[in-house]
């Protein structure tokens, strides 16, 4: 197998579609290899046959071009729908940096691409001390970026690409998703934030379909 290039997607907040745009972009990645997606990190899921599982992470699997067993694709999840660090606390589970950087030794390697899907927006706490986009920074995975297009997204976009440029990660581009209605002015914004990032515009998605053809240009 040749090396395997890892993709990890950030949003910039939680609900702006990461898992959504995540599922397609596995299935246009599996006309290129293998493609697996992962949710390392997940709150809020239901006992499945005895077993917490997460909608998202169920997702991922199904868009996956090969199934692996459940907790190798989300190896943390927690029932209640809340921050996790604060879900780790109540239960007294181990939420760090070190349990991210085991579970993704066991698990790299095994497709030609492999996409993991973040929790929340860029800046997620693990802990008091420690954030989620320090694993991306240790494992060095280039950034896809899921901008969900609505009033304020500007600041949100333009904030989350600095963050993820100051700690010295490489974004392989991002994604205009919109959201349930059509965002005002959606083309001046789409514009301004193209004119803006530093990085490819891969595609333009709307909710539950695709916006147009050719997407996901650049991956």
């Amino acid at each position: 197998m040749n090396q395997q290039r890892v993709y990890f997607v950030t949003g910039t907040d939680t609900d702006v579609g990461k898992t959504f745009v995540s599922a397609l972009l596995l299935q246009h990645l599996a006309k290129q290899g293998s493609a697996i997606g992962y949710k390392p990190i997940a709150a809020g899921a239901e006992l499945i046959d005895g077993e917490l599982k997460n909608d998202d992470a169920l997702t991922l699997i199904d868009a996956s071009s090969e199934q692996f067993d459940y907790q190798r694709i989300n190896p943390i999840c927690f029932a209640p729908p809340i921050a996790p660090h604060i879900a780790a606390v109540k239960e007294g589970a181990a939420l760090n940096i070190d349990t991210l950087n085991n579970w993704w030794q066991h698990e790299r390697g095994h497709s030609d691409i492999a996409l993991i899907e973040g929790a929340g927006g860029w800046r997620l706490p693990l802990n008091d001390k420690e954030l989620l986009s320090q694993f991306v920074q240790a494992q060095q995975c280039e950034v896809i970026v899921v901008i969900g297009m609505k009033l304020g997204c500007l600041n949100h976009a333009l904030l989350t690409i600095e963050a993820i440029k100051a700690d010295g990660l490489t974004i392989k581009g991002w994604v205009a998703n919109q959201l349930i209605d059509r965002m005002p002015y959606y083309d001046d914004n789409l514009a301004y934030l193209q004119q803006a990032i530093d990085a490819p515009l891969l595609g333009e998605v709307v909710a539950h379909q695709q916006y147009h053809d050719g997407l996901f240009k650049y991956i």
